[in-house]
């Protein structure tokens, strides 16, 4: 028996540590040695924590030292083959054509072309190059290392309505900083991730954190972190924790929306369209908490302190955050999360993404029914610019930080601080 508990507790603590030490990142192009580096490192953690633990409990006398060694020989065994298998299944895979990213280039200079190359001689990285795209006016529509030189920055955003195009590449020297910043104000309407590869073929780096794809060092500019395993552990334990909450809470529903039924007529749900994932249009559920009225075309006039739409009902649950519980629906269907920033209207969208720096990354993953910009009191009305950036401030700060501790904090913070707040109305 004691036995099976140290499996249970081990198999709970494999999932954290090698979240933790980023092992659930996306390997594409990555190195093979640095990704079993990482593994065995997160393997011992978890070895010296079951030791702790042992210690702690003072039942470390019961375990062999020899099972203990035996099982984590046969776990780190078995955890390489796997990585190992993993590796080479996804290569095959890629080479027959599936499973690939579709990469637009900027930049068709001797940089730009030594990317393209190195990717074609990669194939087993899945990546494709799609297009070349320079300022240089005389270089379109030429064929450089069989990818061809499709226009501009401006022929590739016509194409980005067209297709989806997985990543942008910028291939610059480095003394064109400012036209790096310019083609990101340019993408800042789209989701898409954008590297930059830095022009440092010919230095000799030493101990330099740069990414390798392919053979290629990148510096990812915009990327999220719901790739690989991360977004299978993410998507699994938001839809297992939504079912078991909506099981607990089905009482309380069940008497707000009679309470929301008498206190005035209309529907006992609001549905509203929002911004959720990659920028995608989604349909968000609340309690209805306002008198049915009309607004005009393209206006979503946000609640303000007093205001005469909201019925007595309504404030009570917008100043507890009742009203969010049907969201849990929204998260059982993948279409939210439980943690990450809150899904703003469609309208209020329009109206900050040019006027409030990076924006639009706020949508790099799902939208929660709760996050770290609210457990920090950057929830309600956002009256004035100031409200907004630091709303997105720490929305990006979550998304930058994120692992699986990181989501259990803010649920705990969320728990432990109420959902009550003065700012909300």
């Amino acid at each position: 028996m004691n036995y099976q508990m140290a499996t249970l507790i081990a198999l709970l603590l494999v999932p954290l540590a090698f979240s933790s030490a980023g092992i659930y990142q996306s390997w594409r192009g990555g190195l093979l040695i640095s990704e079993m580096r990482r593994v065995t490192l997160a393997l011992i953690g978890v070895i010296l924590i079951l030791i702790l633990l042992g210690f702690v409990t003072k039942t470390s006398s019961d375990y062999s030292r020899l099972w203990l060694g035996g099982w984590a020989l046969l776990s780190w065994m078995l955890l390489m083959a796997y990585h190992v298998f993993l590796r080479f299944a996804l290569r095959w895979i890629r080479q027959k054509g599936f499973n690939t990213r579709s990469i637009a280039v900027i930049g068709a200079g001797e940089l730009g072309r030594e990317v393209v190359r190195r990717i074609n001689e990669a194939s087993w990285t899945g990546l494709k190059v799609v297009g070349l795209y320079d300022d240089n006016s005389r270089l379109h529509h030429h064929v450089l290392d069989g990818v061809r030189v499709r226009g501009d920055i401006n022929s590739l955003l016509k194409l980005m309505t067209r297709r989806k195009i997985d990543e942008v590449w910028v291939a610059l020297p480095l003394r064109a900083e400012a036209r790096v910043k310019e083609i990101l104000f340019e993408l800042r309407h789209h989701t898409v991730t954008v590297r930059f590869v830095p022009d440092i073929f010919g230095f000799r780096l030493l101990r330099h954190s740069v990414s390798s794809v392919a053979g290629i060092p990148v510096m990812n500019l915009n990327s999220t972190p719901m790739v690989g395993v991360n977004r299978v552990i993410k998507g699994v334990s938001d839809r297992l924790l939504s079912l078991v909450i909506l099981i607990l809470i089905s009482p309380v529903m069940f008497v707000i929306a009679i309470a929301v039924k008498l206190s005035s007529s209309g529907p006992v749900l609001f549905r509203q369209r929002r911004h959720g994932w990659d920028g995608k249009p989604i349909k968000v559920y609340k309690f209805r908490t306002m008198a049915v009225h009309q607004e005009n075309k393209g206006t979503v006039t946000q609640a303000s302190r007093n205001d005469p739409r909201i019925t007595s009902i309504g404030a009570f649950l917008r100043r507890t955050s009742l009203d969010e519980l049907p969201q849990f629906f929204n998260v059982l269907q993948g279409r939210m999360s439980i943690v990450g920033p809150r899904p703003h209207a469609m309208e209020h969208t329009e109206q900050y993404k040019d006027m409030v720096d990076a924006y639009m990354q706020r949508h790099k993953v799902k939208p929660g029914i709760t996050g770290w910009a609210q457990i920090n009191g950057w929830r309600g009305e956002t009256d004035t610019l100031d409200k907004m950036k630091k709303r997105v401030e720490y929305d990006l700060y979550y998304i930058e930080n994120w692992s699986i501790w990181f989501d259990l904090k803010i649920i705990a913070l969320t728990i432990l601080r109420g959902f009550t707040d003065k700012s909300a109305y």
